[in-house]
This record gives structure tokens, sequence and C-alpha cells, in this order.
């Protein structure tokens, strides 16, 4: 039997139809981009207690305390009603809980307010893009390339949209203008489109003016407008000793039940507790009764007794504090890896204005480490991980045969600094070990 080859950089991995058949019915699910890596790291030795290692691949992200911090949340308890299930679309308290926080911080001179009926739980952010991706209908689903790695087998493995592919390109910042957004929705034929926003991996924002436009396009042009908007409090645009600043298209949403516009966030990025896989999912009511069916199959609902929990997390006050201490410790982050790269001799075409990652192009490096997933393979033998470019050029079902990134590679800014120290250092001796 033939056998399936996908292209990564320079090497080939092919997927044996043999093995894929040797049980019955079922498919070959890869693993995604970052899953990938992980594995190959592992299979190289690294765990999350080895000193040596830097995990800068992964979007894991320091976890414990940082200066200015409101407390962490480091025990609690369990009532007896929790031992229940929880109903699929989220406990009455989380859902009202994060409807009074959109209102709160971005709604206050709205008329119309979101309410624990426009919001629905999930455990976490893919599966409430899954959940969302299964109520899809017959449409053509815009996608942006390069964007966040999971979305492709997301894309793939739902057959009644059809994903469609539009292009970033590094001379225009990885960003589209709004007018060249609209002539691709009406062009296309689209009725709804995914984005991360900030974008993973390229940390492009869009915000203010912009994204009231990209709204406005969603009315205008009945395209349902999907925002995984895990990132959105990772900021480093605008005045750095300002307040807290937080992006959400939640503010441009002029009525929560016609508005196509559909919010994902959850616990995992924004408020740094990626272990308690909560996430939400803001829509008009038709579509959380929609996602919450899709639910009642795929998952039958979210952890129960950490929703009471995370409910307390959403209070605007404690909120701001976290993104602000957030904004701070990881502004500096940001600057201090930007600063080592280019002294590498690595490129960065738009440097990140949210999440943390750096989209890096290494084509300035001597062959082989131009490539990314060779790059990515010598720096395992120097204990550090980083993505290949490769794994963002989106293609549900591996419909393009050509590939894209191939120069590219992410690097996250997530870890303590002692972790970014080490990663980098890392970085540096692949790097001169191809020099000599």
């Amino acid at each position: 039997m033939q056998s399936q080859v996908r292209k990564f950089g320079n090497q080939n991995h092919r997927l044996n139809e043999t093995e894929q058949s040797s049980i019955p019915g079922f498919r070959f699910v890869p693993r995604t981009g970052v899953i990938y890596v992980m594995h190959e790291a592992m299979a190289h030795g690294f765990t999350y207690d080895d000193p040596h290692w830097a995990n800068l691949g992964q979007g894991a992200l320091a976890t414990g305390p940082i200066p200015e911090r409101p407390p962490r949340i480091e025990s609690g308890s369990i009532a007896g009603q929790q031992q229940q299930y929880a109903p699929v679309a989220g406990n009455n308290e989380l859902c009202q809980a994060v409807a009074d926080f959109y209102n709160a911080v971005y709604r206050r001179d709205k008329k119309s307010k979101y309410t624990r009926e426009n919001v629905s739980i999930a455990s976490g952010g893919r599966l409430a893009l899954t959940r969302l991706a299964s109520a899809l209908g017959n449409v053509n689903m815009g996608h942006f390339i390069p964007d966040y790695t999971a979305y492709e087998e997301l894309l793939s493995v739902f057959k009644a949209f059809s994903p469609i592919p539009i292009l970033l390109d590094a001379h225009t910042g990885y960003k589209i203008a709004p007018a060249t957004l609209k002539n691709e929705i009406l062009g296309r034929g689209l009725s709804a489109l995914l984005v991360s926003n900030p974008c993973n991996p390229t940390g492009q924002l869009v915000q203010g003016e912009e994204l009231r436009q990209w709204c406005d396009l969603a009315r205008e042009c009945q395209c349902s407008l999907i925002l995984d908007e895990f990132y959105s409090h990772y900021i480093y645009t605008g005045d750095a000793n300002g307040p807290a600043r937080m992006v959400s298209a939640a503010a441009f949403v002029e009525d929560v039940e016609t508005d196509p516009i559909i919010i994902v966030d959850g616990l995992t990025k924004n408020w740094r507790y990626p272990g308690w896989r909560i996430s939400w999912t803001l829509a008009p009511k038709v579509v959380v009764e929609a996602i919450a069916s899709a639910g009642s199959f795929l998952d039958g609902g979210a952890n129960h007794p950490f929703q009471n929990v995370a409910a307390g997390l959403l209070d605007p006050r404690l909120a701001a504090q976290e993104t602000l201490a957030i904004q701070k410790h990881f502004a500096k982050k940001r600057a201090f890896v930007l600063e080592r790269l280019q002294k590498m001799g690595i490129g960065v075409e738009a440097e990140p204005g949210g999440t943390f990652y750096v989209w890096a192009n290494l084509a300035g490096l001597r062959a082989p480490l131009n490539d990314g997933m060779h790059f990515f393979r010598e720096g395992l033998k120097e204990k550090v991980i980083i993505v290949p470019g490769v794994f963002f050029d989106v293609n549900p079902g591996n419909r393009r045969h050509h590939g894209r990134y191939e120069n590219y590679c992410r690097v996250s800014f997530g870890p303590e600094m002692r972790k970014l120290e080490i990663g980098l250092g890392a970085m540096e001796r692949v790097i001169r070990k191809f020099k000599s």
C-alpha cells in the first residue's frame, strides 16, 4: 500500500498505511505540532522537572508567583452537590460571573448586556472550539495562515464546513486590513471566520478602531466571527506605565443576541491556571444552545468542583491586578528574548504586540540551521525545545502539497526568566557549533 508523506522542513514523516489499519476502522490521527515536539523532546530525555532543560516550545507559562499579582488559589473544598454532574453548558454561578465580567470590563456603556444564557463552559479552549466546529453548518469557514497548530485537525475532522485559508504575509506584518478582509469574506463566500487575537504564533494584535471595523464586517457581511482570545491580557502596546489593558471584541458588540460574534477564552493563559481546564464561550443564546447540544454528546460538561472556585477569579478588580502584573513581568521577558535573538542573527519581522511568543525567522543562519525542523532537532541535543514554523502552516486535510514557514520557528517567553536564560544559551550553543 502506498504510504502518505507529509513534509516538515527537509524531513519526511511517513505514515505507513499498514500500521494505520492494524486496528480495523481507525484512521491515523496526527499529533498537533506542539504535542509532536514535546513527544520528541521526551524521547530525548526531557522531563518537566529536569533543571537542565528549557521548554521554549510548548505554550506553558510560569504559574507561580510574579511581582504584584493577587494571591493564587492553592487549595479548596468540594461541597456535596459538586460531586454531581454540572449542566453541560456550565453551572449558573460561573456563567453569570463570566457575563458580569464582560459587562463590567467592556460593556458599561452598552444597553445590550450579556446574561448567563450567553455563556457556555467547557473543559479548555480546544474543547470549546470543538463544540463550535461541530455546530457549524455546510458553510465556508475562513482561517488565517500562520495560526494556532491545533486548528489544523480541528478544521479537518468535521466535514460539514469547508476550511478556506487566508494567507498573511511578512511584508504586511502578518496583519490584514479591514478592506482586504471584507474582500476575502465576500469573494470566498465565508459564513464564519476563525481567528486567534492576539495571534498565536506571530503575536500580532487587532485592537481599537481596527477591531471595531472587524465587528462591523461581521454584521455587514453576515459572517460569524469566532475569536480565540486566550492571550487577550498579554498586551504590550500603549503606555508601559499605564493601567492594565485587556482587548476583546465584546467591547464592539452592539446586540449580544444578533451580532454574529463569538468569543472563546478561559483561565488557561489570562488567569494562569492552565491545569484547571476551564474555558468559556460568549455568544448569542442560539449559538450557546447549539454548542451545549454538541457538548451533550462530545464531552458531557466541564469539571464541576472547579467551576464554583473559578467564579471568584472573575472579579474585575482581581483580574485587572493579575493582568497588570502579567504585562509588567512578561514585557521584560519579551524585551530580553528579542534582544538575545537579534544578537544570534535570528530575525523577527513583526515584534509581538501580544501573547508570549516570538515568530522567529531563521533564514539568516547558516544552513542547515536556517530550517526550523533541523534547528529544533539540534536544539534537543542541547536540551532546549522550540516549535518549527511548518506546524503553523494550517493545512486541514493536507489538501495543499507545498509547505510554508520552513525557515521559521516559534519561541515562547512564557517560562520563568531562569528557563529563558538556559534555553537561549542552548540556542546560542547550537549556532556556535555550526559556525566552527
